[in-house]
Order: C-alpha cells, then structure tokens, then sequence
C-alpha cells in the first residue's frame, strides 16, 4: 500500500475504515487529488464533452465507427479505446435499443480495468478498489432486484467483450459501486457521468462536513471547508443537506445503510428552522403539520419518479405548482420542502427555457439557501451562477455580475483558484 502525504488510513469509532490528518489544513488547502480507477460520461452528455477527460468544449470530434462518443482529439480517443470498445459495436447492433443503465456501463470498465491491471493503480494507495464495503448482507428486495436487472443488462450488452465472474461475485460489485460510486457534476451541479475513486471511498460521512469534493475533469479533489487538526478525521457528506434529520438519515439508511450520529444529528439544531409553518392568527395543529410533512415527501417521491420522462414537463411544472399550493397553506416559503419545489420547478422552466419563470423561483430560493447552507455550499454556489447566468441572458448585466461574483466567492476555495471554471466563470464577468 502507497500513502498520501498528510493522511492516513484508520479504525474510525463506530465508522469501520476512515481517513484523518497527520498535519494541519487551512480553509481552501487541497488534501489531495484522486484519479478515477474507472469513469463513464453520461448518454446525454455525449457531443458536450470529451469521453475520456470529460473535457467541455466546442467541436469535439466524433468516433468514425458509431458517430456517439465524441473527443478532444486523437489522443483522448486512442487512451480511451480499450473501454470505448465495449460500447462501440454494441451500440451500432442495437441500436435504439442500447440502454444500459449508467452503473451498468461503469461496471463493465471496471471488469475490463480488473483483468487488464498489472499493478495498484493511482487511485488505490490507501485502499484498493476490490476492499470497497459492498454492503451486500444489508441490501433489501428492491435494491436487488435493481442489481438482476443490471446484471442482465451486463450480459445483454457486453457478452461480446467480456468474461463474466460468477453471479455472486457480480452483485457484489454492483453493490460497491452503487454504495461508493461518486456522481461527477458541473459547477452548476448538473451531473455529467459517473466515477469510482477507492481512496476517496475511504472518507466517511458527516452533517458537518470539514472537507469537499469537487471534480476536475474526471479526477476528485477534496479540499478543507474548515481549518482541520493533525489528527482530525476527514468527513465529506454524501447527501445534500438542507433536509431535515430524519429525512437525512432515511436517505443515508437508504443509499448506505448507516445512520449518522454527528452532534447536528443529535441536536437537530437546524430542523426547526427548515421546518418553518406559517404564523397565523389560529395556530396550526400538530397533525396538520405532520400530514402536510408526509405529503411533502411523498410529492417529491413523485415528482422523481416522473422526472426521468422528458416529454412530460407541463406535467412536471404541474405536479411543482400544485404542491406548493397545498403546501404553502401550511408551510413558510422557507420551509425546506418548498425550497425543494421551487427549485426542481426552476429546473423545469430552465429546460423549457421559460427564463422569467426559471429567474422568478430562482431569486426565492437565494435568501433561504444562504441561511440554510453552510457558507461554502456549492448547492449555494451552484444557484447564485444559474441565476448570474440567467440575469446575463436578459441583459442584466450588473445583477448578472453581482451573482457571479458570489459564485465565485465560493468556487475559489471549493475548486481552487486555477480550476478551469474559475477562468471561464472571469470570462463571463468580463464580457460586455
């Protein structure tokens, strides 16, 4: 095993594996970069960006044989063949019919990098991928079913270049990934493919995180949110956070079988605050509330499960405007499950590009975000360049810049100064 400087591998209290600090780390330091042990763009970002790099520019070139997968140039083209070519046929075969989900497609890389790995790779110098917790003891009907299914997708669409392990042994690595596969996104958040990073895996989870992950290209960087101890460990968070504890920690037993025991957990400082009810001259029952919090979550539970067809978004905007009706007969525009219809309403209009619409739930969201999130949030960093880039469609130059700005504020230290999108993001507010 390899180390990185200024970390170490250890026995976390209650955690199993983790990761902590042998020297100190300022606000902003980068605790280190990882490599993907294996990455997958996502369908809908092909033509976009470069497959191999993740790379976002204008004419990319496309592959001559199945005119989908698009690159900088010959050589991002050349490193990524030898997994290019499990799709490439597949998908001139099948055509319309090649749908393999988008773990489905990661897994059949990793397969491929297992048997042709000669050594540890950069990826793996505190923990190698096979050591990943696969959790597969803890997995509910649901969630295998879901792994069938993909392991039916496996051998549908890549029987031709692969050998299979045996079944066992393929739900387990379905279940690791799907527990320690990270989603890479954009600095607007928008999710671009997906990536498996062993040593980052190491890193467990907290409410009050101390640490962030941001992408560059298709490698992780973790840097200090706060200024961190020798001998503190590191924490990311792997949810979004402006939900309510238990909402949190359904979603953490949900997706990775624990429940978190950090002090915001224990104190519920917070929940009050997200769940903020109208004032009103007759108070509102308990049970009024606690109905209202149940039909909140189960519209959002709709609302994604129907987000995935396209073709439906006046549904989609419909399911948003009626449910914050309902919901705000009870509930602040500040409740957090307002702000969570705001904002998927706002992506709606975006892709509909209704842009009066998309900036109008836009600037309700700003206030509450910035006092709900903690001040380096890239969900807040994320919603002040929507709606910079917004103001900046409409000519609004000065409010346009003054949102950037504070975008900016935030992606300096979450990204680093050098960071691609820091450049292109001064491009933007130096543009007329």
């Amino acid at each position: 095993m390899g180390s990185i400087k200024g970390l170490e591998r250890f026995d976390s209290p209650g955690k199993g594996r983790g990761l902590r600090v042998t020297k100190a780390f300022k606000v902003g330091e980068l605790l280190f970069s990882c490599p993907a042990y294996s990455s997958v763009l996502a369908v809908e970002e092909r033509g976009s960006f470069c497959e191999f790099c993740f790379n976002r520019k204008q004419g990319l070139a496309r592959c001559g044989k199945c005119k989908k997968a698009s690159y900088c140039n010959a050589k991002c083209q050349k490193a990524d063949w030898p997994m290019h070519k499990l799709e490439c046929s597949a998908m001139i075969a099948f055509g319309e019919k090649w749908c393999p989900s988008e773990i489905c497609r990661l897994v059949a890389r990793i397969l491929v990098k297992k048997k042709s790995q000669k050594e540890i790779s950069s990826s793996e110098k505190m923990m190698q991928v096979g050591e990943m917790q696969s959790h597969l003891e803890d997995m509910d009907n649901k969630r295998r079913e879901i792994s069938e299914s993909d392991i039916a997708q496996l051998h549908q669409f890549y029987s031709k270049h692969l050998d299979f392990p045996d079944h066992q042994e393929l739900l387990s690595l379905f279940s690791q990934v799907s527990c320690n596969g990270f989603t890479i996104e954009d600095e607007e958040l928008s999710h671009l493919g997906t990536a498996v990073y062993p040593d980052v895996a190491l890193i467990n989870h907290s409410c009050l995180p101390n640490t962030i992950i941001t992408f560059n290209g298709t490698s992780a960087e973790i840097r200090a949110v706060k200024d961190i101890k020798p001998g503190d460990e590191v924490f990311i968070s792997y949810i979004d956070l402006l939900y309510p504890t238990d909402d949190r920690n359904n979603r953490l037993r949900e997706s990775y079988y624990f429940t978190c025991q950090c002090q915001e957990c224990q104190s519920r400082s917070q929940d009050k605050v997200k769940l903020k009810v109208r004032k009103r001259s007759d108070p509102i029952e308990e049970e009024v509330v606690n109905n209202m919090e149940r039909y909140a979550r189960k519209a959002i539970k709709e609302f994604r499960a129907s987000k995935h067809y396209r073709n439906i978004l006046f549904e989609l905007l419909e399911i948003c405007e009626q449910s914050l009706e309902k919901m705000g007969s009870v509930f602040e525009d500040s409740n957090v499950y307002m702000l969570h219809m705001m904002y998927q309403a706002m992506g709606v209009c975006l892709y509909m590009q209704d842009i009066d619409e998309a900036i109008k739930y836009g600037e309700k969201l700003i206030k509450p975000y910035s006092q709900l999130y903690s001040p380096l949030s890239l969900n807040l960093s994320s919603i002040y360049l929507k709606l910079g880039r917004l103001y900046m469609t409409m000519d609004s130059h000065s409010a346009g810049v003054k949102m950037l700005k504070k975008a900016m504020a935030i992606m300096e230290v979450a990204h680093g100064k050098d960071h691609l999108y820091m450049e292109e993001l001064r491009k933007e507010i130096a543009q007329k």
